[in-house]
């Protein structure tokens, strides 16, 4: 450790820059001013105590070495800092970028200081590495005779893919869409996450041995059965899809769409990419039904398609800005804050339940309003089209989660609504019916603690087993499935494996 007095000499944590509102809300591109290398960084990296204990790595899913290379940041040490960082993670440029930064929360600093800028101090090396020509394919020095198909090419399948490939594996990634990144291609808007970030990583990958097959889908072009019998494992790793609905009356009506529906088509759009579902805010009043993170890039979205206004309902109260008492430190606990597109526009409304969607007056007579915690209903114009999505405030409730609160109901003018809560589990169809594994009780794609189904030399990571979750956790569930793999294929293994399936965050009860 450099300077064991660093984290008093320097007590307050400096943020990137972000762009003007007004120029940013214009294009599509990342929202910060501010970029890589910055004239205070080695000083913010120096505020890192080297603990004893670094809780940091054990709130980091993929176990990632923050002290050293925080320090090696302090040195100004690149090659050093990355050959740490690679180590551990094989994209560190998108949980640099999109990650809750896990590893802050447990950061021992964060007790009574703002915890250090690991995640900046994560995208400053990889962003550095690259520059200066550090990141490099690394082949095989040698090949086995194995085979191994990878179904989905979200974080945690080119995760799993890379690190069979490097193991000496020949390894061919299938995706359905048109190009490869899973959810991080189409469905993070560019704003967010830049595609050419994934463009030079898939090159990298193309340039060890993996090979990408992409509009093919599983189960329809090739059987999973089919799958199976050609390649000596599978890896499924087909992402959380199925999106949670609202069953309330007039959900049937027109403009009204899931999130991820909505989010792909407007990157397609970027990218000069026909749409699937051609869905455009522009000049409507949009309602946004969850607060999550996918309910913010709709809003930062719908803003730069130039929405008339935008409202993101939460049916939660809004999250306390400290520690609340039921998530000590080091815990993870579910704190407010302020993205970028919140700064852009659009009205947070907490504490509300949706109600009914409204429209003509014979659609507002076939509305059925019932007194209880479910959300009701839509309403529609003669076409047909939602106009309006009626809401009322709720309360936590002594006999359920909420209550709704009565004299609260009120109409909010809607042109389109986005649903954005959640997923249930992986589309398992066609795997189910051609390649019968188990599932588990919410509809995941079960496996034991080293990622195989019930199904022999069947794996599954990510989403699909794990149920939606976080980017970092689907990196490191893809490295420990890679692992697994590599044993069942050769009797043992020198893959890190950072976790198990059955491994979760670091929480009490709510």
């Amino acid at each position: 450790m450099g300077d064991p007095r660093g984290f008093l000499k320097v007590r307050t944590r400096r943020e990137l820059a972000e762009r003007p509102v007004a120029e940013r809300i214009k294009d599509w591109f990342d929202v910060h001013a501010e970029s890589g290398l910055q004239p205070w960084t080695t000083e913010q990296a120096a505020r890192c105590m080297d603990c004893g204990t670094p809780f940091c790595m054990s709130g980091c899913p993929l176990g990632n070495l923050i002290p050293e290379f925080n320090d090696l940041v302090r040195q100004e040490k690149w090659e050093d800092a990355y050959n740490r960082l690679s180590t551990t993670s094989n994209f560190p440029e998108v949980t640099g970028r999109i990650c809750p930064a896990l590893c802050e929360q447990a950061c021992v600093l964060g007790i009574h200081q703002p915890p250090t800028m690991i995640k900046n101090d994560e995208v400053t090396i990889i962003d550095q590495a690259w520059e200066l020509g550090y990141v490099k394919p690394l082949p095989p020095q040698r090949l086995t005779d194995q085979t191994v198909a990878v179904v989905g090419s979200g974080p945690a399948g080119l995760a799993c893919a890379q690190q069979l490939t490097r193991a000496g594996h020949t390894v061919v990634v299938y995706e359905r869409d048109d190009a490869i990144g899973g959810l991080m291609r189409y469905g993070i808007p560019n704003f967010k996450l830049d595609k050419h970030l994934i463009d030079r990583r898939v090159e990298q990958m193309e340039a060890e041995g993996t090979r990408f097959r992409t509009g093919v889908e599983i189960g329809k072009d090739i059987s999973w059965d089919d799958l199976r019998s050609r390649y000596d494992a599978v890896v499924v790793a087909i992402g959380s899809t199925v999106p949670r609905d609202m069953k309330i009356p007039g959900r049937e009506l027109k403009g009204i769409h899931f999130a991820m529906e909505y989010l792909p088509d407007a990157t397609r759009r970027v990218y000069g990419v026909k749409p699937v579902h051609d869905i455009d805010a522009k000049d409507k009043h949009v309602i946004v039904i969850g607060g999550g993170d996918t309910g913010s890039d709709c809003l930062g979205t719908a803003i730069r398609q130039g929405a008339k206004d935008v409202t993101v309902l939460q049916i939660m109260p809004k999250e306390p800005t400290s520690r609340p008492d039921n998530a000590p430190w080091p815990t993870f606990a579910r704190l407010y804050q302020k993205t970028s597109s919140m700064e852009e526009g659009g009205t947070y409304v907490y504490s509300t339940d949706s109600v009914n969607f409204i429209g003509s007056e014979e659609e507002q007579a076939r509305v059925r309003i019932e007194n209880s915690t479910a959300s009701e209903g839509f309403v529609s114009d003669e076409n047909g089209h939602v106009t309006g999505l009626k809401v009322v405030s709720v309360a936590p409730g002594e006999n359920g989660p909420f209550t709704r609160q009565p004299g609260t109901e009120r109409v909010l003018p809607a042109d389109l609504v986005l649903i954005s809560v959640g997923f249930l589990h992986p589309d398992t169809t066609t795997l189910v019916d051609q390649l019968p594994v188990e599932l588990d009780g919410r509809g995941n794609v079960a496996r034991n603690d080293e990622f195989a189904t019930s199904q022999d030399g069947v794996f599954a990571c990510g989403d699909a087993g794990r149920g939606q979750s976080l980017v970092v956790w689907a990196m490191s569930e893809g490295r420990s499935c890679a692992a697994a793999v590599d044993k069942y294929l050769t009797g043992s293994t020198e893959l890190p494996a950072p976790i198990v399936a059955s491994q979760r965050p670091m929480m009490l009860p709510r």
